[in-house]
């Protein structure tokens, strides 16, 4: 895809150009009076000005903070495309009729990278742009002139996304594959707190990581990436097993059981399997998998567990009480199949800070009491070591379909 992203030497196309400010060359040294050597994206901005993607002010600054609007953003997607688009002489919006960024919008949506449809009532170029909508029009540029991106979108509508927002309140199906190969291909990332940040307004410092993230993604497929193979994977699957691990299902496979009844043998319940998380965490300096921030960190180290052939899963699922004062024993009691048995993630502040229930530490007759959904369900994360050299866990639901992990061969 290379043809078709310009490193745009010569011209430059300031975001501070584009909105008809007066744009200057970086202040002394190259550098811009209000971006200090302690600032985030101080390497990542002064590398997309000495491109040209953006230039600073008159007065030396550069105005890290400042946000992007719609218009300025999808200029710059247009001016950094070499891709041989047709210049469009139809008037897509209808409010951008003699605006100075009507012909860069046209020609974005030529690319691809903006759907008229989202913008029934006009595009209203002065609006500043979100971060959805930063990954909707990255991602689908992307889609336009790749048909695995484009496939990577559709395996991608219902995984697991590892942001607080996919917990509370959700992300609608609609925008899912779109945050997803945005953060698998790493052109967007998660905030500290754990959100994405749908809503939030991109500033020229965000826009700055951005742009230098797209230039590389771009030269590459969306099999690169092995976060976005993950994400597919769990899409497509319901796990990433085999992305991530040297274990497999063999000839069975997650979705064969996902979303079937399991009873438990006590008869004091019973629970649905969703998804199936493997982290690798056979070294603890280098732990890995898209999915790991949402369980674990270095504190969850624990020396005579985390060595060579050891594995977690983190298993999403859903159990139905059905005893009168269901509690943690009922679960831990009635499941033999060890896919569906595991205890409470215990890194606490994780499970707080993405929002997602895990089994209580104590009290847990109120916490099943107090979950419970519309369903009578309880939707919950368990945590399960998996040992190379032991390995031998398997489900079957009760209308016997059958699922088993084992080492791939």
């Amino acid at each position: 895809m290379k043809k078709w992203l310009s490193v745009l030497l010569g011209g430059a196309i300031g975001l501070g150009a584009i909105c008809m400010a007066m744009p200057v060359s970086a202040g002394a040294n190259g550098g811009f009076k209000d971006v200090k050597a302690d600032h985030w994206a101080q390497k990542a901005i002064e590398s997309a000005a000495s491109k040209g993607y953006f230039k600073g002010y008159s007065d030396g600054t550069f105005k890290p903070n400042a946000t992007l609007t719609r218009a300025e953003f999808a200029a710059t997607l247009a001016r950094l495309s070499k891709m041989n688009a047709a210049e469009s002489t139809e008037q897509v919006f209808a409010d951008l009729s003699g605006h100075w960024s009507e012909a860069e919008v046209n020609r974005a949506v030529v690319m691809g990278f903006i759907d008229p449809k989202d913008y029934p009532k006009g595009f209203q170029p002065n609006t500043p742009i979100t971060r959805f909508e930063i990954a909707k029009w990255m991602t689908s540029g992307l889609a336009a002139v790749d048909a695995d991106y484009q496939q990577a979108l559709e395996d991608t509508k219902t995984t697991v996304i590892p942001v607080r927002e996919y917990f509370t309140p959700g992300i609608p199906e609609s925008k899912a594959p779109y945050v997803a190969v945005a953060m698998g291909t790493k052109l967007l990332s998660g905030y500290p707190n754990g959100t994405f940040g749908l809503n939030s307004h991109a500033t020229r410092a965000e826009a700055s990581t951005i742009l230098l993230r797209y230039e590389s993604v771009s030269d590459k497929k969306a099999d690169d990436f092995l976060g976005l193979k993950e994400l597919r994977q769990v899409g497509t699957e319901r796990t990433n097993m085999e992305t991530i691990s040297p274990f497999t299902t063999g000839y069975n496979s997650f979705n064969d059981v996902v979303n079937k009844t399991y009873t438990f043998r006590n008869k004091s319940g019973s629970l649905k399997l969703h998804n199936y998380i493997v982290i690798d965490t056979e070294n603890f300096k280098e732990i890995k998998s898209i999915y790991a921030p949402m369980f674990i960190d270095g504190s969850d180290y624990v020396e005579r567990l985390d060595k060579k052939g050891i594995y977690r899963a983190y298993i999403q699922i859903t159990i139905y009480p059905k005893s009168k004062k269901f509690g943690i024993g009922h679960y831990m009691n009635g499941v033999i199949d060890g896919i569906v048995s595991g205890s409470r993630v215990s890194n606490k502040n994780i499970v707080g800070k993405y929002g997602y229930l895990t089994l209580p530490n104590t009290n847990s007759e109120q916490f099943f009491h107090d979950n419970l959904d519309e369903n009578d369900g309880v939707t919950l994360w368990v945590e399960r070591f998996l040992d190379y050299n032991k390995i031998g866990d398997q489900l079957t639901t009760d209308d016997y379909s059958f699922v088993s992990i084992k080492i791939k061969k």
